[in-house]
């Protein structure tokens, strides 16, 4: 009995060098040597207005560490009504002169957001913008592979799909396209359909700016669940990443695979909680002020940390994969 004590300091000694060892692993898994790296932020042009200038800088000092490949926006990229045209000032003041920090001046891969359809929506699809800063990309829908991390993000324009917006009395949305919205629906979801079949990536992620599951103020959005979600669900897709609910936000039910993921913190937040509140959608994660999200990936794993302005990280959202 004498050995005891010293027996057990051993094994505590062990374990805790065990606990280090495992400590450091995950560490070194989510830095910038992960083969890629990326930031997400949504819901944020507001001309540094609504603590933007500290979520960007944040996110800066973010981008910094984790050495990132590039950005991406999950829309409602410029308010309250979008751009009026390719040479509107706004594209300067609420994006090139507010994301400034060195991390920041790579690639920014966005989506559209109902807030941006009150405007000109095609006006950010234009090349000008580009132009002006060749940070900027925007398509309506389209396909990004990293085949260094065997992944493929596919970026839908959800907004067509939300019938409130297109009804005769609502004046606030313009549909400036060429073709009808019904083709348009009709043409996306085939598309995004035929797509993601003939995928071979390790890892699917879509990005869309309307929430799916959210207890946030806007809740779920259903024509997502009724003509989109069982698509994802159907071709193996991992991940959903939106905004539209300003917060941050996990949800993963048990009825389904993907991951629902809301980066909407960019600007304006603290709205509360909406109708879904004590709705049983497997919430893993919630957080009603500003932020934004870092992703680091290998083909072995995704990994999500929800950061606030002060650089805090309030939840981690890690997934493997042989």
């Amino acid at each position: 009995m004498d050995g005891f004590p010293s027996l057990c300091v051993c094994v505590c000694v062990c374990v805790c060098f065990i606990i280090i060892f495992l400590i450091e692993k995950r560490e070194n898994l989510v830095s910038s040597s992960s083969p890629l790296n990326f930031l997400v932020v949504g819901d944020w042009g507001r001309d540094g207005t609504f603590n933007q200038t500290l979520v960007a800088n944040e996110m800066g000092i973010v981008g910094t560490k984790l050495n990132i490949d590039y950005v991406i926006s999950t829309g409602d990229n410029f308010y309250e009504s979008g751009l009026t045209g390719p040479d509107d000032t706004q594209f300067t003041t609420s994006f090139s002169e507010i994301y400034t920090q060195e991390s920041l001046q790579t690639t920014w891969y966005s989506v559209l957001g109902n807030h941006d359809y009150r405007g000109n929506a095609t006006a950010q699809l234009d090349k000008e913008l580009t132009l002006r800063d060749s940070r900027w990309f925007c398509s309506s829908t389209y396909q990004l592979k990293r085949e260094l991390v065997d992944v493929e993000f596919f970026f839908i324009d959800t907004n067509p799909l939300v019938e409130s917006y297109w009804k005769e009395n609502n004046k606030d949305y313009k549909w400036l396209l060429p073709i009808s919205r019904e083709e348009y629906i009709a043409n996306e979801l085939k598309n995004l359909s035929i797509s993601l079949e003939a995928s071979q990536a390790k890892w699917k992620i879509a990005v869309g700016h309307h929430t799916m599951r959210s207890v946030g103020k806007h809740g779920e959005t259903l024509e997502l669940l009724d003509q989109v979600l069982p698509i994802l669900e159907a071709n193996g897709v991992d991940v959903y990443i939106n905004g539209h609910d300003h917060c941050l936000q996990h949800i993963k039910r048990s009825d389904s695979p993907l991951h629902f993921l809301t980066s909407g913190g960019g600007s304006k937040a603290w709205r509360g909680r909406g109708a879904n509140e004590h709705k049983d959608l497997g919430l893993q994660f919630y957080y009603d002020g500003q932020g934004f999200a870092a992703v680091s990936m290998a083909p072995s794993f995704f990994h999500m940390d929800f950061y606030d302005i002060s650089g805090n990280i309030l939840h981690t959202l890690h997934l493997s994969k042989n």
